[in-house]
């Protein structure tokens, strides 16, 4: 694979275009969260977005292919690596997609250089300005916090940085061969399933051998002030079970501009655990469908809120909700679901869950 030496690092990287989608092409690039690599985005969203776009992925410095040095790993500092990434492909402008702490990282070059932000989808990020309140206000962390219990592992999620040493718990866990604990399955799975065992013995050794571990849970450089001078078009999307969802509710009223979506029931992983969710939402705010749509509904205050469509994934399929009866499901597609909402509508009658 291709590499560029950029701020002092050599960052793995690929680029992907559908070779009959002629040009010139918009550019996408997506930047993962830690303890991960460029797979995160590659094989659920790469080759679909590259139908239209120029897609870019790749390793943040210490992860994947990138090289590890001993230092450099504030959000600050990689948001330089990518920016150095980006001249040294010829990108001046591009959307962004990102999840976790590649959203800090991709926030950073916002601040410094906004005219290089066509659009952004922000994948339940987390800044430092929120974690405060999110520690103290997290709904789900006294759930999490049984199912942490139950497994017998010695975190504290109202810890506000309990999702950085959570990584490094499960990562020990892969290492030594022990088994994920079915309590945690629905925490982390998505994780697991993804992660190899290569992958977690370079996140331990990233959090050992170098200065990572104080970087990653130092201030991020971002502030409400900074991230309020922010114009371009973005999209936020957020689990409602994610500790990180309390940044989102914090950003709600920073940008009065932006739609924000909320992915049910899902948690921090969920572009891996729901990657047909993420790519339609991202397919609707690209093609410039929740510009069309109305921002509030009669009667409604004049302010932001999460939304989320009434076509959704699930544990177990797709399902559609209905404003007077719930959710309705499991179905084997969205097409199913949408199809099943729209027989409700019509007669407003019972329907026969689906087998």
């Amino acid at each position: 694979m291709p590499t560029a030496l950029v701020n002092g690092v050599r960052l793995n990287h690929v680029q992907m275009a559908a070779p009959d989608a002629g040009g010139p092409y918009e550019d996408l690039v997506m930047v993962h969260g830690l303890a991960t690599n460029m797979a995160f985005w590659y094989f659920h969203y790469a080759a679909v977005f590259a139908r239209r776009y120029r897609v870019t992925v790749y390793d943040l410095r210490g992860h994947g292919r990138s090289e590890m040095p001993a230092a450099g790993y504030t959000a600050q500092n990689l948001a330089r690596d990518l920016e150095g990434l980006l001249d040294h492909l010829g990108i001046a402008r591009a959307h962004f997609l990102v999840h976790s702490f590649g959203g800090a990282v991709t926030l950073n070059l916002a601040q410094v250089a906004p005219e290089r932000i066509a659009s952004l989808v922000l994948a339940d990020t987390h800044i430092s300005a929120a974690r405060g309140a999110a520690s103290q206000g997290w709904d789900y962390g006294s759930s999490m916090q049984h199912l942490i219990d139950e497994a017998g592992v010695k975190l504290d999620t109202r810890d506000p940085y309990f999702g950085y040493r959570l990584l490094t718990e499960v990562a020990r866990m892969q290492i030594e061969g022990r088994p994920v604990p079915p309590s945690l399955d629905k925490v982390v799975g998505p994780l697991v399933a993804m992660v190899g065992s290569k992958t977690a013995a370079k996140w331990l050794r990233l959090m050992e051998t170098t200065s990572a571990e104080a970087e990653l849970m130092s201030q991020d450089g971002l502030t409400l002030d900074s991230l309020r001078e922010m114009r371009f078009p973005i999209l936020a999307m957020y689990g409602d079970n994610s500790q990180a969802r309390l940044t989102g509710e914090e950003l709600l009223r920073v940008w009065p501009h932006a739609e924000f979506r909320r992915v049910r029931d899902a948690g921090h992983f969920f572009p891996s655990s729901r990657p047909a969710e993420v790519i339609q939402a991202c397919s609707q705010f690209w093609g410039g469908e929740f510009g069309r749509q109305a921002a509030h509904r009669a009667g409604e205050p004049d302010e932001r809120h999460f939304r989320s469509d009434r076509v959704y994934q699930a544990e177990g399929g797709w399902y559609c909700l209905t404003r007077e009866g719930g959710p309705l499901g499991p179905f084997s597609s969205a097409e199913d679901a949408t199809e099943q909402l729209d027989a409700y509508i019509s007669t407003m009658g019972t329907l026969t869950p689906a087998e």
